[in-house]
């Protein structure tokens, strides 16, 4: 069975902006553990709705990483070592149910 898979949503609200080397350990650690799928910084973008005024951008939300856990407290703990989280920002952790 496929363990479940989870987006860390990084918001761009750290008071301190965190330096390339916690990036490159943190995603280090994340491969040694398995763990990381993918992500990316979120760009520019639109909101589209059919037939009526879209929503505004999330403008908070500045990256995510998709990683593999047993459950989400498992999810949780990846977040330790995180720049955004260990510089004060916002992380989110959903789960990415399969559908």
């Amino acid at each position: 069975m496929a363990m479940p898979e989870y987006i860390l949503l990084m918001h761009g609200d750290t008071p301190r902006t965190p330096d390339a080397t916690l990036w490159d350990a943190y995603f280090a650690a994340l491969h040694a553990q398995g763990a990381f799928v993918g992500g990316s910084s979120i760009g520019d973008g639109v909101t589209l709705r059919k037939g009526a005024t879209a929503a505004p951008l999330t403008a908070q939300l500045a990256g995510f990483i998709r990683i593999r856990a047993a459950d989400l407290p498992a999810a949780q703990a990846l977040v330790s070592g995180n720049p955004v989280y260990e510089c004060g920002g916002t992380v989110e952790v959903r789960e990415l149910p399969l559908d």
